[in-house]
């Protein structure tokens, strides 16, 4: 029988073994065609079919032969070739393993057609590798596991002249690193014999060039490698490498050439981030912040530098503005040169941050912790919180800054984001509440709809508990117009003898204002009564307060043949009367006429006799009001303009401190039982931490708080829990 077998297996051997053999020996050219045609291919597969089908089959035999066959084929032929070549350069290793290596899947998969009756039939029944496994097996076994040492470092050889600038054969490079990952059913072999050291070698060759490129390179140019030569790895896992190596070979590139110098590149004088700010490098800026993302904590020390030199720039503007003050400059709340300069500061790292830092959060952060700081630094008797207001009065007040509707819009929208870095919000919004009211009240808004579209701004930005009083101004304004309607048609039947209206504003809304108990002309008097006593009538549960300080009338002025129409205030046209027909008063007497403390006097003649319109003439002459000056109509007073408007000082504080301190107490008690009510009882550090997180717009004082706890307990809100002092509960 085994010489029958033997015969059988020589004609399978010499009509179809020998001639696929002797066929991949001369494929030098890579070609592929097909070595049977399709008659000799079912002689070949018709014998192994009747030799597996006999009363006694061979498939054992067949089995064995299949094995020795391929093996035979590498050691005499696969194996001396790639010897030959093991001590020439590794292109030509790796070439003759190509070669090799597609000849051997080209015999495998002919041996395994061949034999494709004993794979369906006997190695099902016989539990035995396939006959294809049993071909990677063996040249794993054979081939593989012989010259993987030396594939691998030529390998590596290649990838690192490519590195350094040579062209290399990439296809090469792909073929053979597939039968790395073909060689077995996973990818053990590949990782193992070629990723480790492959891996390896790259921390070796990138470790090199980062010790001489941070002694070489600034910053820019180091990255700008760094960035080129991270490019050409990802480029170089998609060509030829095993995706599976991307992330493993991205984090030994991001350790080696980013993460080991982080510090050192971003601090680098001269070129680290400092440099870079100072210079408005945006495209290395960006490039930076690209490459340290990918590193774990890579942004947090840049994000601290950027903090820190916002904060330089910002404490310069203050150190400018205190120069300016110990200078000759009159310190006043009305400061646009700074205001801007903070805006100008804000709008351009505003623009680093989303432009160059794409946005990111901890960037935002530094941002904000930089400006918290110097915006809440104020410099002379004014906060910067009132410079703000300020700054906003000037572009909504006619006769300001003359600005088309955008350029005041989007100033607005800076103004209220730097108001986000005030610590004491409650003191911007009482400022800009008084000098709202002011416009409103003495008309000199720009635009309702500018007015509308800042509180909308400060709305969105704050909330509406913020801008709750300013909306309640506007609305004052509206019934207040209604009631002017309805009053001036009711007054034109009396003979008045001067135009005459009244605003009615709830007090709530409005800031509060000195009243002074003003003497008024008989003629305006008259006016007061008709009008009070129709506001009786129609509103008796309401009380009314007279505030002439923010009236404002017009006077008509004749001095020598000239006429003047005179936009004054109600006390300075009640003045004006007092002067009217050429007499001289005595400042005092004057005083005693008008019924006003001298505090209100001074400012009052003031405006009328030592500002740019001198319609009152004051003696002896100078700029400062004294009680023993006289006053008298300046009958040489001339003016190009016939309309002439005569500002005033304000007899009120910028803002009412004790109005803040209550609102603020008020808030504070509200957030205290805000917090007790759903907590019912807690301790008293963690309402104190409570509070602090509540409260938006301004920062209290711990012993403020503690304070208002002491005063609701007082009330019965809370109580202390008897057994534990430091434990607050709730009463219902």
């Amino acid at each position: 029988m085994n010489d029958e077998f033997e015969h059988a297996w020589r004609v399978v051997q010499n009509t179809g073994i020998d001639v696929l053999t002797k066929f991949l020996d001369n494929r030098l050219d890579g070609r592929q065609a097909n070595p049977f045609d399709t008659l000799t291919y079912s002689r070949i597969y018709g014998m192994i079919h009747n030799m597996c089908n006999r009363t006694d089959p061979w498939t054992a035999q067949l089995y064995v032969k299949h094995g020795e066959t391929i093996d035979t084929y590498l050691h005499t032929t696969v194996l001396s070739a790639l010897r030959e070549r093991k001590g020439q350069d590794g292109t030509s290793l790796l070439r003759e393993l190509k070669f090799r290596w597609e000849n051997h899947k080209i015999m495998n998969r002919w041996l395994s057609r061949f034999l494709s009756y004993l794979d369906r039939y006997h190695i099902t029944h016989n539990n035995e590798a396939p006959l294809l496994e049993v071909g990677l097996t063996l040249f794993k076994s054979k081939i593989y596991d012989e010259i993987k040492g030396d594939t691998t470092a030529a390998i590596i050889s290649l990838i690192n002249q490519e590195r350094d600038g040579t062209i290399i054969e990439r296809s090469l490079l792909k073929n053979t690193i597939n039968s790395y990952e073909s060689i077995t059913k996973n990818l053990e072999s590949y990782t193992n014999d070629l990723e480790t050291p492959f891996l390896d070698a790259t921390r070796e060759y990138y470790s090199k060039k980062r010790a001489a490129w941070i002694v070489t390179d600034s910053t820019p140019a180091y990255l700008i490698k760094a960035e080129a030569s991270l490019e050409a790895e990802e480029k170089r896992v998609k060509d030829y490498l095993n995706l599976s190596s991307k992330p493993k070979l991205l984090s030994v590139f991001k350790e080696e050439v980013l993460a080991k110098v982080a510090t050192d590149l971003i601090d680098k004088e001269g070129s680290g981030c400092c440099a870079l700010l100072e210079n408005d490098r945006s495209n290395d800026l960006k490039r930076m912040f690209r490459l340290f993302s990918l590193v774990n904590n890579g942004t947090d020390h840049m994000a601290a530098i950027v903090q820190t030199f916002i904060t330089v720039k910002g404490n310069e503007l203050i150190d400018q503005r205190r120069a300016r003050l110990d200078g000759e400059e009159k310190d006043k709340n009305d400061d646009p040169v700074f205001i801007k300069a903070l805006i100008a500061l804000y709008k351009k790292y505003h623009g680093v941050v989303t432009e160059d830092f794409s946005g990111n959060a901890l960037f935002h952060k530094a941002l904000k912790l930089a400006f918290v700081i110097f915006v809440n630094k104020s410099i002379g008797k004014f906060s910067n919180a009132e410079l703000l207001s300020t700054y906003c009065d000037h572009l909504l007040k006619s006769g300001g800054e003359k600005l088309n509707e955008a350029e005041v819009d989007e100033r607005l929208d800076r103004v209220v984001e730097l108001c986000a870095f005030l610590s004491e919000k409650d003191i911007f919004a009482e400022i800009y509440r008084n000098q709202l009211s002011k416009r409103l009240l003495n008309q000199r808004s720009v635009s309702n709809d500018a007015e509308k579209s800042m509180i909308m701004k400060l709305k969105v930005q704050f909330g509406t508990q913020f801008t709750s009083k300013m909306e309640g101004m506007f609305n004052d304004l509206i019934v207040s117009a209604d009631q002017k309607k309805e009053f001036d048609g009711m007054i034109e039947k009396h003979n008045t003898q001067i135009d005459f209206s009244v605003q009615v504003l709830t007090t709530g809304f409005w800031s509060t204002y000195k009243i002074p108990a003003m003497a008024l002309p008989p003629k305006l008097t008259d006016c007061i009564d008709i009008f009070k006593g129709w506001h009786d009538q129609k509103y008796s549960q309401r009380k009314l307060t007279w505030i002439y300080s923010l009236g404002n009338s017009t006077v008509r002025g004749t001095f020598g043949k000239k006429h003047y129409d005179l936009q004054v205030s109600t006390l300075q046209a009640v003045a004006l009367t007092m002067l009217n027909g050429g007499q001289t008063i005595t400042f005092e007497e004057l005083a005693r006429k008008l019924n006003l403390e001298e505090i209100i006097m001074k400012p009052l003649m003031h405006s009328l006799s030592c500002g740019r319109y001198k319609v009152v003439r004051k003696s002896p002459t100078g700029n400062k009001i004294s009680n023993t000056d006289t006053f008298e109509a300046n009958s040489k007073f001339s003016s190009n303009m016939r309309k002439i408007r005569i500002p005033m000082a304000s007899l009120d504080a910028s803002h009412n401190a004790k109005r803040v301190e209550e609102d603020r107490s008020a808030a504070i008690e509200a957030s205290i039982i805000r917090i007790m009510k759903a907590r019912k009882s807690l301790k008293h550090k963690d309402l104190i931490a409570g509070v602090l997180i509540q409260l938006a717009f301004f920062q209290p004082n711990h012993r403020v708080i503690k304070k208002r706890i002491e005063s609701l307990i007082e009330r019965e809100y809370l109580q202390r829990d008897p057994q534990n002092q430091n434990l607050y509960k709730y009463l219902a």
